[in-house]
């Protein structure tokens, strides 16, 4: 099943939100404002995923997700808290969507008779113009 959105915003229910002051350059108000957003979605232990969607998460964003099964993602593009928390749960349904996206499987195929005959016509055809180009005394 497809990771919709209806889906998404009942995990964003289960969501915990940490503002941090964000780190960069600083000027006037830096040391005041706490900017920087950072979002905590349980994946494991959720009735939202199955065990093998759970699994593909695990294996696509491992590195992302700390020991308690939180998939973290910290946003501090912006100087507003609330742009940055919007920011990061676009991220975090992006990041999902690719995660547990399946691509279809390749069938092989063979070429035709008619194909394989073309390019063996094709190859005589190059091999005859480099026979002509031979000098011959």
């Amino acid at each position: 099943m497809p990771f919709s959105k209806e889906r998404f915003e009942s995990l964003l229910r289960l969501a915990q939100y940490r503002s941090a002051r964000s780190s960069g350059k600083g000027g006037q108000h830096v040391n005041t404002t706490a900017s920087k957003a950072e979002l905590r979605l349980p994946v494991f232990g959720t009735d939202i995923f199955s065990s093998r969607e759970e699994v593909r998460i695990q294996e696509k964003l491992k590195n992302r997700i700390n020991d308690q099964g939180e998939l973290i993602i910290q946003q501090e593009t912006t100087r507003s808290f609330h742009k940055n928390k919007v920011l990061a749960e676009e991220r975090a349904f992006e990041l999902l969507q690719q995660a547990l996206y399946v691509p279809k499987r390749r069938k092989p195929t063979k070429p035709s008779k008619a194909a394989r005959l073309r390019r063996l016509e094709k190859k005589k055809q190059h091999a005859e113009k480099k026979s002509r180009r031979r000098w011959s005394p």
